[in-house]
């Protein structure tokens, strides 16, 4: 079985005469350019910023700057191959909101961010001149004695060679001893090598891919996977309105009118008594279809947004309710969709237990956040059960990276707040 990583390779016999020194030597090397590269782009990048800055052009450059980490730690990621075959996780959170405002916004929040240009800053500063003397140490000083023979052949015209620049051998028998050295140190220096670029790799993965960070990528992976059945299931839920409104609906409303004018002309008897009671319960499956698709997908959410939608439960609730709910635009489907089954779950529960005369809907969003308050004067107590439609909806709100509480002291009030993350989807003119 290979060896995963250079540490692994190390500790079996054969390492001098593997591939792991040379790739411990690519990994230094381009190391060191890497660093060199961006050391100038940092530099040009800060002073042409800071220059520019006194006329505020440049302060969007000196920002960017914040950014730097990010292109790096890709690029470091990749050169990590050399040193480890594990993979170095990403582990950044998905931006679902399209737009350079809401990409930054979430990309200044992540510590990951930051801890990346922190490893880039050190980059250019220390790491990448610790490369290069590394290399030079380790590979050069043997390769030139090793070198002295051929040296002392060209450069000594057969009677010289300078050995480091430091002494001189005029003897055929010393040069190819200096050699001999040479080839023995050269393979103490693979081991240097190996630990140097080793040591190298797993200071780069702690800053930038810590191995606990596997973990976080499936949790991350996980959230990914929760958040996209939830955008499916809804989705979903709209193919089946949408399926329900335009097909059998339809057939129903055509239906009903058919027996209506059936009704018409047929004279009074035992068969017009059938087609009115059949007339009478095709309206009555024609109601419960439009409330079954009403309770799936209610088509004002799809067409008009949250406040609309919330605006429509209120009206059909049993127990009067004032509406406060203030948004600017259009949220995520997914957002819209839980918050609205939310208010219309505690809007039930308002009728069917609280006992309350008024209810009252409220909310903003702000902050990159939707807040959502539902509130009544009833008797209080209200908790939210294993099983319960609450506990649902909290489930549901969850997925969201979102928080449903509920303060519901005896003899009330009680209140249900909902505090769900999200970017505008469309914003109004």
């Amino acid at each position: 079985m290979q060896a995963r990583n250079v540490w692994q390779a190390m500790a079996r016999p054969g390492f001098v005469v593997s591939w792991w020194p040379w790739r411990s030597v690519a990994y230094l090397v381009t190391g060191a350019v890497t660093g060199a590269v961006v050391l100038v782009g940092l530099v040009a990048a800060v002073a042409v910023g800071g220059v520019l800055a006194l006329v505020l052009v440049g302060l969007p450059l000196l920002v960017l700057t914040a950014f730097a980490g990010l292109p790096v730690a890709r690029l470091e990621r990749y050169r990590l191959r050399l040193m480890d075959r594990d993979p170095a996780p990403d582990g950044r959170r998905p931006v679902t909101v399209p737009g350079l405002w809401p990409w930054a916004r979430t990309r200044l929040r992540e510590p990951g961010t930051w801890r990346e240009l922190g490893h880039t800053v050190l980059l250019a500063v220390l790491l990448w001149p610790v490369d290069a003397l590394v290399v030079a140490v380790a590979l050069l000083c043997p390769l030139s004695l090793v070198a002295t023979p051929l040296l002392m052949a060209t450069a000594g015209e057969g009677r010289e060679a300078k050995v480091l620049k430091e002494w001189t051998v005029t003897a055929w028998p010393a040069a190819f001893g200096v050699a001999l050295l040479g080839l023995v140190l050269l393979a103490v220096c693979a081991y240097a090598l190996g630990v140097a670029a080793g040591a190298r790799a797993e200071l780069t993965r702690l800053l930038i891919a810590p191995r606990g960070g596997d973990l976080d990528a499936r949790v991350v992976e996980l959230t990914r996977s929760r958040v996209r059945l939830v955008d499916a299931f809804e989705a979903e839920r709209r193919r089946i309105e949408r399926d329900l409104h335009d097909g059998a609906q339809q057939r129903l409303v055509a239906l009903t009118m058919t027996l209506g004018l059936a009704r018409l002309d047929v004279p009074p008897g035992p068969l017009a008594d059938q087609l009115a009671k059949a007339h009478e319960e095709a309206g009555a499956a024609l109601t419960e279809l439009r409330e079954l698709i009403h309770g799936v997908h209610p088509k004002v959410l799809a067409d008009y947004g949250l406040q609309a939608a919330v605006a429509d439960a209120a009206d059909r609730s049993a127990v009067p309710v004032d509406v406060g709910l203030r948004l600017a635009g259009r949220l995520p489907p997914a957002v819209e969709a839980a918050a609205y089954f939310v208010v219309c779950e505690a809007l039930a529960n308002v009728a069917r237990h609280s006992g309350a005369g008024r209810a009252e809907v409220d909310g903003e969003h702000r902050d990159g956040r939707l807040f959502l308050r539902v509130g009544d004067d009833g008797r209080g107590g209200a908790r939210a059960g294993a099983g319960g439609g609450l506990t649902g909806l909290a489930d549901r709100v969850s997925v969201l990276d979102g928080r449903l509480s509920l303060s519901s002291p005896p003899g009330g009030p009680t209140l249900l707040s909902v505090e769900i993350p999200c970017e505008w989807s469309e914003r109004c003119a």
